[in-house]
């Protein structure tokens, strides 16, 4: 059959919304093509053939998403709403085939129909609606939460521009808009029916309600609607579809016909405009106070939205309200959604009447708080004179919940006025500021950091106060990453190794992926992992080529740093390492070494002057040394333009070597690590995040360690550190560091890089040329152990086999059984005719 003929209809045809044979797929395949894009084949694009297959996926999730509903609402389940600024999902496609078990019919479906599975999945948009691995760490869990049939609500802002796309020209990051709702997006069902008035800024006044209690009431300056958008979320092989609601900012009126009459067009359209900008792009440019106040009003908008949302659901169940935190438990992912802790009292304060103490105590007992960074700068402030103009009522709430709180500390440390002073919720130092990561840790029943390392610096640093105040809120739930995307999508070679050795179980229980261990000596299985993996590189190989023009050796090492860019990740690290290796290599044309391609990926906060500094640095080197037939191509230097989650799909297969370099107490957790890891990459790392928990699990004999301890970095740091003393007493990091202060890799500009080679030589905060010895040392054992092919093989199979702790359906699990208190509920499918409720939460 071709795609010009349709699949009969015979006795054995299953229905063609729900069926998940062979025939049925193509039926519904054929009917969205036609009914829902309105086009037949002599006219279909391949991006009308990628909507009708999500059309026809979406029409099962549908059936498994109504009955998880129903379920929920006649058990009236406690659920976990997840609040998050960030959902960086990556595609939906080919996960949501993976976790209905059906990608194997489908692509043999749409073969036959003489179309190709692979071609169709490259037409969808990725929705980049995270910077990072916040964001990720939020999709993976939502994969966790379904896939462990645990009830939740995924909470977040459906931003009409994600992150940007980056482009690389003349070496130089450039931001482009990310237009990813250009051509539709058919996993969203919007659902205006539940949307809520947020409002904002104005004033507040005191009023006497009926029974003569002196009450207060907002007035705002605007109001703006937020409309729910609802993408369900599917578990891995089972019946439960859970949802991520995103919010979107509208006008309460579209067109002012008063002021248009007028002759005033921009002005009629003018509070569309100004009230959309909400949730128009991720995480706006901050370093204006415009940009910090939209950054907030963008925080606050969400948060609103889904605690209104919440209680209209409660209303639904008919739950009293004063059970609030019964039916509900609140993640804060992060200090972004901290602002919930006031808001959550404003609604049962003013809108519902309860008392200060009835509303502190549901208050208290609903959220739980994940910190996600030792870095301060990351730990959220806002000016008391710009919070004060955008939510005056909530600045009163703060006030009156650190008053209470205050006397609670001075209760407890009889005369530490400097304790008081450094657990206010309010700083008072310089501009006065409201600390959001204080705000969370009081509104919050329970507090986690989200690595071992992670989890006791928070205690002994970070928040080292509230831990002696409150020490049995405090957990660590060290992170993970789901295992049915980051391996048995993106590497089903590795994943079809794997199941014939030891069943098909693991993708959701990958603790079984222990039983690989024997097979790490077995040297025909070796040869059978090292074909595999030279398979990956040779994909990531046409990929990259496609994308930079640069033609890499498949049989060289892959040595991958593709994250955020950031210094204290160190990527001028590593690009300094490179540097050093070509210094050698012009100085010793026979140098022994394993050919090597060096890849970097990831984006730059368009404010973040140093992190685009350390882009062009690594372009520039890898212009020259790709271009240098002396070095006999036995280095390349690759930079991945737009580093994304669909790009992780061939980059986390190809890797052999992942570098995990960040200054030891910097990194939270990171999970770019363990999805190396899963694929059989080695790891070279300082002793920080889950680097610490992954050499562990591996063996430190599979793990190449270098650098201080975050022991040793704190205690340089109090002694007194100059990176000048490195600098003077290494000759290889000397002559680095000359190159390219003299313009050898900027055609004789030595201005280019100055602020970034001045900044480590007067400043250096992440001690790169501290560690930089270590790290060249380790390289070197990386590059002996690369040349004996079979026992890097054995430890890229230990690896994989021992990187079961790391899977999110174990942090999850953690969470659950450990914070939220949840019960799993099982869902049965239902027919149509069997729902009697039929509206997901």
């Amino acid at each position: 059959m071709n795609i010009t003929e349709t699949p009969p209809i015979g006795p054995s045809f299953e229905r063609a919304r729900t069926g998940l044979g062979k025939d049925a797929l193509k039926r519904a395949f054929f009917d969205n093509l036609f009914y829902i894009q309105g086009k037949f084949p002599a006219l279909a694009t391949q991006h009308d053939y990628y909507m009708a297959l999500a059309y026809m996926v979406r029409d099962r999730l549908l059936q498994r998403w109504v009955s998880t509903a129903t379920k929920y609402t006649e058990q009236k389940s406690r659920t976990v709403a997840y609040l998050s600024a960030e959902f960086l999902m990556g595609p939906h496609l080919g996960n949501n085939l993976i976790n209905l078990g059906i990608y194997d019919e489908v692509q043999e479906a749409i073969e036959e129909l003489g179309l190709d599975l692979e071609t169709l999945l490259r037409q969808e948009e990725e929705p980049g609606l995270g910077n990072g691995g916040l964001g990720r760490l939020a999709a993976c869990f939502l994969d966790s939460l379904a896939t462990l049939e645990l009830p939740s609500l995924g909470y977040g802002i459906r931003y009409e521009f994600g992150i940007f796309k980056q482009e690389i020209v003349n070496g130089w990051q450039v931001e482009k808009t990310d237009k990813w709702l250009r051509s539709g997006n058919p996993w969203e069902v919007p659902r205006p029916e539940w949307a809520v008035d947020v409002m904002l800024g104005g004033h507040t006044e005191k009023y006497l309600d009926e029974f003569d209690r002196l009450r207060t009431r907002w007035v705002p300056e605007k109001i703006v609607n937020g409309i729910p958008y609802d993408t369900p979320i599917m578990g891995y092989r089972n019946n439960t579809a859970n949802t991520l609601r995103l919010w979107s900012a509208e006008a309460p009126e579209s067109f002012d016909f008063a002021v248009f009459n007028r002759g005033d067009y921009y002005g009629a359209v003018d509070q569309k405009v100004r009230s959309e900008n909400l949730s128009k792009v991720l995480y706006p440019n901050d370093e204006q106070i415009q940009g910090k106040q939209l950054r907030l009003e963008q925080q606050f908008f969400f948060v609103s939205c889904s605690l209104q949302d919440m209680l209209r659901i409660m209303k639904v169940q008919d739950i009293p309200l004063e059970k609030f935190h019964e039916k509900f438990t609140v993640q804060l992912n992060d200090t972004h959604p901290a602002i919930a802790v006031p808001e959550l009292m404003r609604l049962l304060l003013d809108d519902h009447g309860l008392s200060w103490d009835q509303a502190w105590s549901i208050t208290q007992r609903t959220f739980a708080y994940t910190n996600h960074t030792l870095l301060p700068e990351a730990l959220e402030r806002w000016p008391i004179d710009m919070f004060n103009r955008l939510l005056p009522r909530h600045l009163e709430i703060i006030y009156e919940i650190n008053a209470h709180f205050l006397d609670e500390v001075r209760l407890r440390f009889l005369g530490d006025d400097n304790r008081v002073t450094r657990m206010s919720l309010i700083d008072e130092s310089d501009v006065r500021y409201i600390r959001m990561a204080h705000l969370a840790c009081v509104g919050s029943y329970a507090i986690n950091g989200v690595a071992g390392l992670h989890s006791e610096l928070l205690k002994s640093d970070v928040l080292r106060d509230f831990y002696e105040l409150w020490p049995e809120k405090f957990s660590n739930k060290t992170n993970g990453v789901t295992p049915r995307r980051f391996v048995k999508l993106s590497n089903p070679g590795l994943s079809n190794l794997i199941t014939d050795v030891i069943g098909d179980k693991w993708p959701k229980e990958l603790d079984q992926l222990k039983q690989l261990e024997p097979y790490a000596g077995d040297k025909a299985f070796g040869e059978k992992w090292r074909d595999v993996k030279l398979a990956n590189k040779q994909a990531f190989a046409t990929f990259a080529k496609e994308r930079t023009g640069i033609t890499i050796n498949p049989s060289s090492m892959f040595d991958i740093q593709v994250k955020r860019i950031h210094e204290y990740k160190r990527q001028h690290l590593n690009i300094f390492y490179v540097i050093a290796l070509y210094h050698h290599l012009k100085n010793n044309r026979h140098l022994d070494m394993q050919p090597r391609t060096f890849i970097f990926g990831g984006k730059a906060a368009p404010g973040y002057h140093i992190a685009k500094l350390m882009i062009k640095l690594i372009t520039s080197v890898g212009d020259m040394v790709n271009r240098d037939r002396s070095i006999r191509d036995l280095i390349k230097v690759v930079y991945l333009p737009n580093f994304n989650v669909s790009n992780g799909h061939l980059v986390y297969p190809a890797a052999e070597l992942s570098e995990q370099i960040s200054t030891a107490g910097k990194e939270a957790s990171g999970t770019g690590n363990m999805k190396f890891c899963m694929n059989g990459a080695l790891t070279i790392g300082t002793l920080d995040g889950a680097n610490i928990e992954i050499r562990n699990a591996v063996g430190a004999e599979n793990f190449f360690l270098f650098g201080m301890t975050a022991e040793e970095v704190y205690a340089l740091r109090n002694k007194g550190y100059n990176p000048m003393d490195y600098y003077q007493n290494n000759s290889e990091l000397k002559g680095v560091i000359e190159l390219v202060r003299a313009g050898f890799f900027s055609r004789g500009d030595g201005e280019m890089f100055r602020p970034l080679i001045d900044g480590l030589l007067h400043q250096d905060q992440y001690m790169v040329l501290a560690d930089f010895k270590a790290y060249l040392d380790c390289q070197a054992q990386v590059d002996k152990a690369y040349a004996d092919k079979e026992h890097w093989t054995h430890m890229s199979i230990l690896n994989t086999a021992r990187s079961g702790p790391f899977s999110s359906d174990r942090t999850i699990g953690e969470y659950s059984n450990e914070i939220w208190n949840l019960d799993s509920v099982p869902i049965r499918l239902l027919n149509q005719d069997e729902v009697n409720v039929s509206i997901p939460q």
